[in-house]
């Protein structure tokens, strides 16, 4: 007997091994697909993002008594409308700037004057000075540059993002419209017994995302009115104008206290004295850290439910996979994982590891 179950353990043990590989092939293939399929994909998590946002205007409009679809078209029209909106205000703002650029040139030329004459110096002192009497070697430089296979790539890359962009209020539009037989549909994929928690991890996604929009828009418009308000006292040109682009961009994870500074000092450049510029940085970071720290944590702790340490990790790997738009994405792909997770019993020791 007890060789019997010698013999079974022996057998049994070969498949852990196997199981393992199994998985780490399974997530190299995942890997691989999301590392090639970056543009499907960001085009498709941006137009999820962006029905999250419109569907309260669809059911608005369908308590007006105006069918689904019609509303669905409306609220993709609406949305045009406010791209189109944003991009002509802040082309006319960039406009009248470059207009009275020549007002303070005399300024940025002498800035970018030193910084070209310390570029000179240094190049000056690093320089190869062969002994007297012995001709300085000559090097010849042979770029094996194809310009023109550079500027077909660029524009290839260029092409795909256009159209890729185009297939957004597409895609919108018909998640919108069909946004019952969707959910409906993908439920229906899973095993009757698997069903229901489809139907409960759905919606729960749906309320993460609903509230992860949320609550950036209300910690942006915060931060927006406190910066244009800063910028005011500061004198800043066009300060109701870059205060609302400085306080979304702080929303960026990471690189948004950078990007945040660059607005009020392009624009100030020439009109505000270097004490002035290092209240603006102080402020914010000040005002970054404070919703980071508090504004965040209140508004979408409860909802996301992500430890610091696995956001940051986030942030980390989808900034690797696919760049600026990774760190965009990443909270929202993160709080989706940890929902699946908590609803899949095998994934539970997974979700608890996210989790606070």
């Amino acid at each position: 007997m007890s060789e019997e179950i010698q013999v079974v353990v022996g057998a049994a043990q070969p498949s852990r091994p196997r199981h393992w590989a199994l998985n780490v092939i399974a997530v190299g293939v995942i890997l691989a697909l999301v590392y090639l399929g970056q543009l499907v994909l960001v085009t498709l998590l941006g137009s999820i993002l962006l029905a999250f946002i419109l569907a309260p205007v669809v059911e608005l409009f369908i308590e007006l008594r105006i069918p689904r679809s019609m509303a669905s078209f409306l609220a993709v029209v609406l949305l045009l409308a406010a791209v189109y909106g944003v991009t002509y205000v802040s082309y006319s703002h960039a406009e009248s700037f470059l207009h009275n650029l020549p007002r303070y040139s005399q300024q940025i030329r002498d800035i970018l004057g030193r910084f070209r004459k310390q570029a000179e110096d240094f190049q000056r002192n690093t320089e190869f000075i062969s002994p007297e009497g012995e001709d300085k070697p000559v090097v010849n430089v042979r770029t094996n540059t194809n310009w023109s296979d550079s500027l077909a790539h660029g524009f290839n890359s260029i092409t795909d993002i256009v159209l890729a962009t185009t297939f957004i209020p597409f895609l919108v539009y018909f998640m919108l419209s069909w946004r019952s037989h969707v959910r409906s549909a993908t439920v229906m994929l899973f095993p009757m017994q698997y069903r229901h928690t489809a139907f409960v991890t759905l919606g729960q996604i749906a309320k993460m995302m609903r509230a992860f929009i949320l609550g950036n828009l209300v910690v942006g418009l915060f931060m927006s009115v406190i910066s244009v308000a800063i910028f005011w006292v500061l004198n800043i040109p066009f300060f109701y104008f870059i205060g609302f682009i400085s306080g979304f961009l702080s929303l960026i994870p990471f690189m948004g206290v950078l990007l945040a500074v660059v607005p009020p000092l392009a624009v100030g450049v020439g009109q505000i004295s270097s004490a002035d510029a290092f209240v603006i940085i102080s402020f914010l970071v000040l005002l970054h850290v404070f919703a980071l720290n508090v504004l965040y944590p209140k508004i979408l702790g409860k909802r996301l439910q992500l430890n610091p340490l696995a956001l940051t990790i986030s942030l980390l790997f989808w900034g690797w996979m696919w760049g600026g738009i990774g760190l965009v994405l990443a909270i929202p792909i993160t709080g989706t994982m940890k929902i699946i997770f908590d609803n899949v019993e095998s994934m539970k020791p997974y979700a608890a590891w996210l989790g606070e």
